[in-house]
């Protein structure tokens, strides 16, 4: 049996959750990397990353480097002196970090590999309606996510799942991924594979204009795009309403299988709902933020808000 001395690399509350399982089953962590403190709010107060925030209360040494191939973060590195890295929800590793353990450097990747390689995997396999997923742990080498695997665990995604939901179940089953994981390098039976070479479903970074709806698609399409991006960072649309021109943000729809001749993007609206066409059918609007107002669902909007009989999203 293998005396591991893991140093764990992460950022996100994803990576907490895994972190606290590694700490559960009494596994020892020399050290912890993660990102450096940053302005954020409008009062541009320091926020520490949520794994910094974990690691402090646990007594665990913290290392918040800015550049990786830093020699004096490679000293600090080496002073701990592990012989296995864990990596979730990190940065890219330069070679000299991530061939320093004995045992090597495991990432865990939300997604079955070499499908969704990238920074959003959860996202884009809910935005193009895939009904699978899972969770990877792989050996890190020089390219991004493709490294040889060692084992994988297998997902359902429900046809009306967010990715917020999706991103909570896939969190605490990969926490249990990485401690089987640890369970085979341990005890020295590892067996990797390699990956197929290329794979057309990527998982590029979310920016704003990947969440942009077009409602010239049709409704399976924006409802996918939707729940793909909710909780965050949302999808969203422009709201032309009078001389008004209004940034919304929707969080919650539903598909309703009309046949209609609108044009895409006009609304249809009474006292309780509000309808988007789509070149198929319609979307229920049930929950949306108009731009500096709060969350708040249809019936509430609709108190408080006229659309003119014209209104309509692009």
């Amino acid at each position: 049996m293998r005396n591991l001395r893991i140093v764990f690399m992460g950022t996100p509350d994803f990576a907490v959750t895994i972190l606290a399982k590694i700490l559960e089953q009494n596994y020892q962590v020399v050290g912890i990397i993660t990102a450096p403190d940053k302005q954020a709010g409008r009062g541009r107060k320091i926020q520490q990353s949520a794994v910094k925030k974990y690691a402090v209360e646990k007594g665990l040494p913290v290392l918040q480097p800015t550049n990786l191939k830093a020699p004096e973060f490679q000293d600090a590195l080496e002073t701990l002196n592990p012989n296995l890295q864990i990596v979730v929800a990190f940065r890219m590793l330069p070679k000299s970090v991530w061939s320093l353990p004995e045992f090597g450097t495991f990432n865990l990747h939300a997604s079955l590999l070499p499908d969704y390689r990238g920074a959003a995997p959860i996202n884009w396999a809910i935005i193009n309606g895939e009904t699978e997923t899972g969770t990877t742990t792989f050996f890190i080498d020089d390219k991004i996510d493709t490294g040889e695997i060692i084992i994988q665990n297998k997902t359902a995604i429900g046809k009306d799942e967010t990715v917020g939901e999706l991103h909570d179940r896939l969190m605490h089953s990969g926490s249990d991924l990485v401690v089987e994981t640890l369970k085979l390098i341990e005890t020295g039976n590892v067996k990797t594979k390699k990956q197929a070479v290329d794979s057309n479903k990527l998982a590029y970074k979310i920016h704003t204009d990947t969440c942009k709806i077009n409602w010239e698609q049709d409704s399976k399409t924006v409802y996918n795009l939707i729940r793909g991006l909710n909780p965050y960072p949302a999808a969203w649309t422009t709201l032309h309403n009078n001389n008004e021109e209004i940034t919304v943000k929707i969080y919650d729809c539903e598909i309703a299988e009309e046949n209609h001749s609108q044009k895409p993007g006009s609304i249809l609206t009474d006292k309780k709902t509000i309808k988007v066409a789509t070149t198929n059918g319609y979307l229920k609007v049930n929950k949306l933020k108009l731009a500096g107002k709060k969350l708040m669902d249809a019936v509430s909007l609709l108190n408080g808000y006229t659309l003119d009989k014209n209104a309509n999203m692009q």
